[in-house]
């Protein structure tokens, strides 16, 4: 088993709460992780049709047939089931790490939590696996991020269209499977199972239509009005949509920042995949040789740049602080990092040599911001890492 960044957090997280949600897409390893971390807890998945109904029709008698702390899988499938762990929870509320309960459908869930266990579960994600994770060591520390080179790190066996092709799911990776058919099964199951629990959506069709525009639209400011327009739905069935996709984990949406430079700023978000591979597959890039010569390119790393930022916050447990900046110009900076006071400016070519082309952004950004040595990071498709013009110039591999 590949060890996961986030195993230290949920140990705490266990040792300070009665309950302990783990969310996070399907197949990104969330029973695994929780099975290896509480090997003594009971353990029953409400995938199960025997158990979800046994839970459904008397939640008191299938609570108390455990004599210790428990797991429960897929939770969410079982809603009513958080009043009886609350009522459990607070006869008792000194006692931690009672129940551990997992999810794939973060807002299901997490309406559930706020419902019943507000103040009595911490909520922690787990995304699949990071590229640090799946080089086995640990992810690049983001208080250095723009301001100091990186320490020794191997370089990968595979080259990074091989990388971006596969993506990160736990299943290809621990049986060695071929990305494109596993990604295949996973979507479709996606879209003909998990949409429907999550939504009632009646044109499957239609919806698919709609994930394949939005990897088209991937790394871009979002239009909502357009994209509707161009998949022949309402906007507030868009904007329904892009909902279900964020809460399955399937798309993130960077905001744009917020601090206003004396400029008219963009207000849309832009659209990022969470796995490249799985963008991948929905562009129908069947090769990773097919990536490089892609105009997908560009975008397939931006995405692959800002998702492994994102498990680089979320894996620790923390919040992520990510957005981007961009201005009516058109003047714009892929990431903005924020840790604290401290805000990092990150731009992501796939390039593999460095042009100063690649730097104006982040010079255009230090003159705006007015400070000249604001910490600035390029993160490139190539191997060496160097500074440039004050800027920090980081392989792909080191994140």
């Amino acid at each position: 088993m590949i060890p996961r960044h986030l195993t230290s957090k949920l140990l705490q997280a266990a040792r300070l709460f009665p309950v302990v949600s783990l969310t996070g897409p399907r197949q990104s390893g969330k029973t695994t992780l929780v099975r290896d971390v509480f090997k003594d807890y009971h353990y029953a998945s409400l995938e199960m049709p025997d158990l979800r109904r046994f839970a459904l029709e008397d939640p008191r008698g299938f609570l108390a047939q455990f004599d210790g702390p428990v797991i429960l899988d897929e939770v969410q499938r079982v809603p009513d089931l958080f009043s009886y762990i609350q009522g459990l929870v607070d006869e008792h509320p000194d006692r931690t790490g009672r129940f551990i309960l997992t999810g794939s459908h973060n807002f299901l869930l997490l309406q559930s939590i706020s419902q019943s266990l507000a103040g009595r579960c911490a909520v922690l994600h787990l995304l699949p696996f990071s590229w640090a994770e799946i080089s086995r060591r640990n992810s690049m520390p983001l208080e250095g991020l723009g301001k100091s080179l990186p320490g020794p790190c191997p370089r990968p066996e595979k080259g990074l269209f091989d990388v971006l092709f596969t993506g990160f799911y736990p299943a290809i990776h621990a049986r060695d499977l071929p990305p494109q058919e596993w990604l295949a099964a996973y979507y479709q199951t996606y879209v003909e199972r998990d949409v429907r629990t999550i939504v009632n959506v009646g044109d499957v069709e239609a919806f698919g239509r709609f994930v394949r525009l939005c990897a088209g639209r991937c790394g871009q400011v979002l239009s909502l009005s357009s994209l509707a327009n161009d998949c022949g739905i309402s906007h507030t069935t868009a904007r329904r949509w892009l909902s279900v996709l964020e809460a399955s984990f399937i798309i993130t949406l960077l905001r744009p920042y917020h601090k206003n430079f004396g400029k008219r700023l963009i207000k849309s978000p832009k659209l990022y995949f969470l796995d490249t591979g799985l963008l991948c597959f929905v562009l129908q890039i069947r090769t990773p040789e097919e990536l490089w010569h892609r105009s997908e390119r560009g975008a397939v790393f931006e995405s692959f740049v800002v998702s492994e930022l994102l498990k680089n916050f979320v894996h620790r447990g923390e919040r992520p602080a990510l957005s981007f900046w961009r201005d009516a110009a058109g003047r714009e900076v892929d990431v903005v990092v924020e840790r604290g006071d401290d805000v990092t400016a990150v731009e992501a070519k796939s390039a593999m040599t460095v042009v100063s082309d690649l730097l104006r952004p982040l010079q255009s950004w230090r003159n705006l911001t007015g400070m000249p040595d604001a910490p600035c990071a390029l993160i490139y498709g190539g191997d060496d890492a160097f500074r440039r013009s004050g800027v920090v110039v980081y392989p792909w591999w080191v994140l």
